[in-house]
């Protein structure tokens, strides 16, 4: 197969690092691209494996996330891109306005595919669906802590509900016996339905063996589809790779010693229990403080935080919903989200410029988004994972003169187990 075999569109940088490490473990040769790439296609280097564009549009107006996975679709077309991936959180976590549904809209226009193919199930981080049904471990997507999240509040369980709403095209569910039929029933299944009428359909998977049944499905589909999801159905494509087997690939350059920080903005209830449960020193961010007061003094109480011991500090905006609906009183919902984020991304440049920090593990995907944009970075190379869905990644911070490679580790919010803060520095590069 000559040219790229994978272009993912990823609508956020956690996101992106989430599939990524799936992929590479399987075997093929992965790179992550952050932001919507701006160069020349023909200009990058060869490759026969699969390239990651993460961008950060999960929450974004649904005009800019259209215009902004269109560009990357098209360059990773004119990179020869066999084929196309729409990458969404595994919770799904979406308004009714978008933008799982716009985007899959606009990648059926640009790639001039007959349908998108997918499901948000990966059962290896606990996300299945069932009946269209999403569920978070043993509960419903509805009755789970995504319920309160503080920006996108997920009240329906229904993924299928949730899709039509955001889309005018017809969304279909295949269900669990259909996927137990195997592979070329579930292409037979899948090709009807798109005959039927449907744009979009959403798949059942409570194991990984419903995703490699779909994956077979894909393969074996006459038609030209978007295939979908979380990670869990890219990572089954890996699978049936021609490279697929060969252990995980690395390409992360060394990272010198130096100092870690954690740097924790998300609100969800996973990311409340790593923050409670971490050991070492930490420095809390408060909203109502900064919006009144400035960031003056944030980076002198860092440098004295970390001081010379070389455990990490964890610098924290994380808080209880009732905290954080009291903030978002005060300020607003999105003017309180963006100064959290700001403020992070702020020291994570600080950290990285200044005080020799040269590893940090970044909690909540719009917090992730500000730090990498903030450090100027453009790629990370995926160096290994430290759980399932929260790799480490290697990259280099280009907006300062002969900076230093970083590593990152950019994880969900509602990923890792609860002592990763702790457990996740034993694989750093």
């Amino acid at each position: 197969m000559s040219g790229l075999w994978l272009g993912v569109v990823a609508d956020d940088v956690t996101g992106a690092c989430d599939v990524a490490g799936g992929i590479a473990a399987a075997g093929v040769p992965t790179s992550i691209r952050l932001g919507a790439p701006t160069g020349p296609a023909e200009d990058e280097p060869d490759d026969d494996g699969c390239v990651v564009i993460g961008l950060k549009i999960r929450t974004a107006p649904p005009e800019r996330a259209v215009a902004e996975a269109s560009a990357a679709a098209e360059w990773l077309l004119a990179r020869g891109a066999h084929s196309i991936y729409q990458k969404y959180c595994s919770t799904f976590d979406s308004t009714d306005a978008g933008n799982i549904g716009p985007v899959a809209d606009a990648l059926l226009r640009t790639t001039g595919a007959a349908l998108t193919v997918g499901t948000p199930a990966t059962p290896a981080a606990g996300r299945t669906q069932r009946d269209g049904l999403l569920y978070i471990g043993d509960r419903l997507l509805a009755d789970s802590a995504m319920r309160d999240h503080p920006l996108t509040p997920m009240r329906d369980s229904d993924v299928v509900a949730v899709l039509q709403r955001q889309t005018a095209g017809t969304v279909r569910l295949v269900a669990l016996p259909d996927v137990a039929a195997g592979g070329a029933a579930l292409a037979t299944t899948i090709a009807a339905a798109q005959a039927d009428g449907a744009r979009h359909v959403l798949v059942d998977a409570v194991g990984d063996g419903d995703l490699d049944a779909l994956a077979a499905a894909l393969d074996d589909l006459p038609l030209r589809i978007v295939p979908a999801g979380g990670a869990g159905v890219a990572t089954a494509l890996a699978r049936r790779h021609p490279g697929a087997g060969a252990g995980a690939r690395s390409a992360a350059g060394p990272v010198l010693d130096g100092r870690r920080i954690i740097l924790s903005g998300s609100g969800s209830a996973r990311s409340r229990e790593q923050v409670a449960a971490f050991p070492g020193p930490v420095l809390i961010l408060d909203p109502l403080t900064i919006a009144s007061e400035g960031t003056g003094g944030l980076e002198s109480a860092l440098d004295a935080a970390l001081g010379d011991g070389d455990g990490p500090v964890l610098v924290s905006a994380t808080a209880e919903p009732e905290a954080v609906r009291a903030v978002q009183d005060a300020l607003g919902r999105q003017e309180s989200a963006q100064l959290i984020e700001s403020t992070l991304g702020r020291l994570a440049a600080l950290a990285v410029e200044r005080l020799g920090v040269r590893r940090l593990l970044v909690a909540g995907g719009e917090t992730s988004g500000a730090a990498v944009e903030a450090l100027g970075l453009d790629r990370l190379a995926v160096a290994g994972l430290a759980a399932p869905g929260v790799p480490w990644t290697v990259g280099t911070a280009h907006t300062v003169t002969g900076a230093p490679a970083v590593a990152l580790l950019l994880k969900s919010g509602n990923f890792g187990g609860v002592d990763l803060f702790t457990t996740a520095w034993e694989s750093a590069p």
